[in-house]
């Protein structure tokens, strides 16, 4: 049975919508340590991955927040490893197919919020089903079409939470001027009232002197 150019359009344009390999995406708040796990079906894929600390259950901004992320392979050989970071945005060609492995750990003492992407490319409706050399051209352009608007997503989804993250930030430094500003304004204020009590008793002390 002989298929039309339409109707590979059509099954492309469904590959893409009802793909498997579609961006995986998750908000989870971490105490000591976590760790995901997602399957690269094909070997040779190109995987795509982010995270943004989004904010921390602390009463103040803290520069020192960040988490270390180690990513390991099927075989449990160690990909990458991140450092007490507090965002970071990476991409890795899988040398095996099967479940990838990435740990986060927290090392600070509170719980931090952290959204994390994962997106793997590849385009499965070409390697399974091309076989006519006219339509292989044609493929291979919605191939990169479709990896094109996934990694529209997925950095969309990247610059989004870093929006956010720097929102909180903003607040939390915003809240903290605030707090900062009231002490200091009732500091002074009570060193003036302090000033006031003193000079009036130095007054007081020298005009009952002076009646002697």
């Amino acid at each position: 049975m002989k298929v039309g150019p339409v109707g590979f359009c059509i099954a492309a344009i469904l590959a893409f919508f009802f793909s498997p390999q579609a961006v995986y995406g998750i908000r989870f708040v971490i105490d000591r340590e976590e760790c995901f796990s997602h399957n690269v079906q094909y070997e040779g894929d190109t995987v795509h991955a982010s995270f943004v600390v989004i904010k921390a259950d602390s009463s103040w901004y803290s520069s020192h927040d960040g988490v270390d992320l180690v990513v390991k392979g099927p075989t449990g050989d160690q990909i990458h490893d991140f450092r007490d970071k507090i965002s970071e945005k990476f991409e890795f060609v899988a040398h095996h197919k099967g479940v990838h492995h990435f740990c986060f750990t927290n090392k600070s003492p509170y719980h931090e919020t952290i959204d994390f992407d994962v997106h793997v490319g590849h385009f499965s409706y070409y390697d399974e089903h091309a076989k006519d050399e006219h339509f292989n051209p044609l493929l291979e352009q919605i191939s990169k079409l479709e990896e094109a608007l996934y990694n529209i997503q997925f950095e969309q989804h990247w610059l989004e939470a870093q929006t956010e993250r720097q929102a909180i930030v903003n607040e939390a430094m915003s809240r903290r001027a605030v707090y900062k500003a009231f002490w200091e304004s009732t500091a002074l204020v009570s060193a003036s009232v302090l000033q006031v009590y003193l000079l009036r008793r130095l007054f007081e002390r020298k005009l009952g002197m002076s009646r002697v």
